[in-house]
């Protein structure tokens, strides 16, 4: 029996990435569902090649100039979320989360409910709706994997393991772009300099992130989330090879490192085949990395987003999504040049820290549409003040 699958954001790199891997092994899956924004050519392409019934494309535009293509008749073309409970008649084995960005947390946690296991490449949604999305996998009872290489390492090395006998987390990081660039430089700094990534061929906004770092607090607070773990409990090491994703130390004194090839591809393959039924044709092990780990601590000066980890609430809160509002605001100001890049930083730590945004630390997760809601007018706060 052919295993069906859903992927929220087939157009963009995981979802694409993820496409490849099913393209090599055809014959056992059947893709049920695949969704876009814009890039309404690109999916129509992929529902061609894997004979996709169904199509959600969210912009309205791409999905009126679709409605006028002829001999699309035998796909169910539709233009929202809603549209989940006309399209699974019953669960689908696989679901893939990779909408970007904070529009992805509502079909993600939507779709957990026709679905028997889930894996999200999502960092809002699991930075600012963990809470409602782990209330959603219980009660369904639905797998989750996560897709970021250091979660998924992570999960790959405990196999199983308590949480409790965790001493230590160490999230990787390459240092991004800026690692060698003198800090008294990045005032002046072009942004096609910042957007060269060493390691990572990835969008503008996530290699911004990585360059200020602000993706490993994302990610740091992912993990706080997933495992459980208190913040005292997790440390980020830079390691510009970005061979090994995480470091976990055990209270038995024995350390795991789990250490792969700078591509996605691993991660994905992973959680569609979790139980090793397939194997991945891979690279040989890279023993120059390993002899040359070149692990070190990151420096607050350079990183100063880092910092903000050291007053974070104890639980998901509203301000995480006031962080990654912030944040993505600032990385398009940036990326439109209305501020330096040394602004990104120094504008971050001055709207964290305004009252308005504070009282945030307070209020626990409790809705989606908070969630929604908060985000727009953090945003329209930004704008407003002409930064």
């Amino acid at each position: 029996m052919k295993t069906k699958i859903a992927i929220l954001g087939s157009t963009g790199s995981i979802g694409k990435t993820l496409l490849e891997i099913i393209k090599k092994d055809k014959k056992n899956f059947e893709i049920v569902l695949l969704t876009a924004d814009k890039n309404y050519k690109k999916l129509l392409n992929q529902a061609k090649f894997f004979n996709v019934k169904n199509l959600i494309i969210t912009d309205q535009s791409s999905f009126q100039k679709v409605k006028k293509i002829k001999n699309l008749d035998k796909i169910n073309i539709y233009n929202n979320f809603l549209s989940f409970k006309k399209i699974f008649k019953k669960k689908v084995d696989y679901v893939m989360s990779s909408i970007t960005g904070i529009d992805g947390l509502n079909p993600t946690i939507k779709i957990i409910n026709f679905t028997k296991s889930i894996a999200i490449a999502n960092k809002e949604a699991l930075i600012c709706g963990w809470n409602l999305i782990n209330k959603q996998l219980i009660k369904n009872n639905v797998n989750f994997f996560p897709v970021d290489s250091e979660h998924f390492s992570i999960s790959y090395a405990l196999n199983n393991n308590d949480i409790k006998n965790i001493e230590k987390l160490f999230i990787t990081a390459s240092g991004g772009p800026l690692l060698k660039t003198p800090i008294n430089q990045f005032k002046n700094l072009k942004i096609k300099k910042v957007l060269k990534h060493p390691n990572w061929k990835m969008g503008k906004k996530i290699t911004i992130d990585s360059a200020t770092m602000m993706n490993k607090v994302f990610e740091v607070i992912e993990a706080r989330n997933i495992f459980g773990l208190d913040y005292k409990r997790i440390s980020i090491l830079i390691h510009p090879a970005s061979y090994v994703h995480t470091i976990i130390k055990l209270k038995d004194g024995m350390i795991k490192i789990i250490a792969h090839d700078t591509t996605m591809k691993i991660p994905i393959f992973n959680t569609l085949y979790p139980n090793n039924t397939k194997s991945l044709v891979s690279k040989d092990i890279n023993i120059k990395s390993l002899n040359n780990l070149d692990l070190q601590n990151a420096d607050l000066i350079r990183y100063p987003h880092i910092k903000i980890l050291k007053n974070m609430p104890t639980y998901n809160s509203l301000y995480e999504t006031v962080i990654v509002s912030i944040n993505d605001e600032l990385v398009k100001l940036y990326l439109e040049n209305k501020i330096n890049f040394p602004d990104i930083s120094k504008y971050f730590f001055k709207l964290i820290n305004l009252r308005e945004f504070q009282k945030y630390k307070k209020h626990k997760v409790s809705k989606i549409k908070k969630i929604l809601e908060l985000n727009k007018y953090v945003r329209f706060k930004i704008r407003s003040k002409h930064i």
